[in-house]
């Protein structure tokens, strides 16, 4: 019952930032061992407090689970979400336009560094990182995109799924460029 009202509390009307992921635990279930996805909703709210707004288990994470969980939020009381920090998960960004509509979502950074270096050869991981950190750690938008671009000329013909990943997602992984250093560093991993 303590677990369930946790569950069913009502939530501050405006979150500045929402993070949102999972984490895949195996675990026993009916004397076999499944795979199973703890989905987690950590708020910040307008005064800085961070709060777990829910926590729900999960066969696997689905854009489809998670807006069930966003309706759920909208159901608690949460009318608006500033920001979303999400991660790479196809259809995730779709998923909270449906619900909130005006919020911005911030792809991380960290998330996508992994999916970008997974298949890059160890004596190119460093200058390739190098080269990447330019991209996400410049201090304007328009610094970063000309940093993106020569990324391309240079790793391109050699990694050419890195530089279509960063500039196919442009529009989530970059949205930290439109606030200061303070804000920058609490959304953008």
């Amino acid at each position: 019952p303590i677990v369930k009202e946790w569950q069913e509390r009502p939530l501050e009307e405006v979150y500045a930032v929402v993070f949102m992921d999972a984490i895949h635990y195996h675990v026993r279930s009916e004397g076999r061992i499944v795979k199973r996805a703890v989905y987690i909703a950590l708020g910040i709210d307008m005064n800085g407090h961070k709060d777990v707004l829910g926590m729900y288990v999960g066969e696997n994470e689905s854009a489809k689970f998670w807006l069930s969980i966003m309706n759920g939020l909208k159901n608690r009381g949460v009318e608006d979400i500033l920001i979303a920090c999400v991660d790479g998960l196809t259809g995730f960004p779709q998923a909270i336009d449906a619900v909130y509509p005006q919020t911005e979502v911030q792809q991380c950074i960290i998330h996508q560094i992994r999916n970008s270096t997974k298949f890059v050869s160890y004596k190119d991981i460093k200058k390739l990182m190098g080269d990447l950190k330019r991209v996400y750690a410049a201090p304007t938008e328009e610094t970063a995109i000309n940093e993106l671009e020569l990324f391309k000329d240079k790793w391109d013909s050699k990694y050419p799924k890195i530089y279509k990943s960063w500039h196919d997602n442009w529009a989530t992984l970059s949205t930290y460029f439109k606030y200061p250093e303070t804000v920058r560093r609490l959304i953008y991993t």
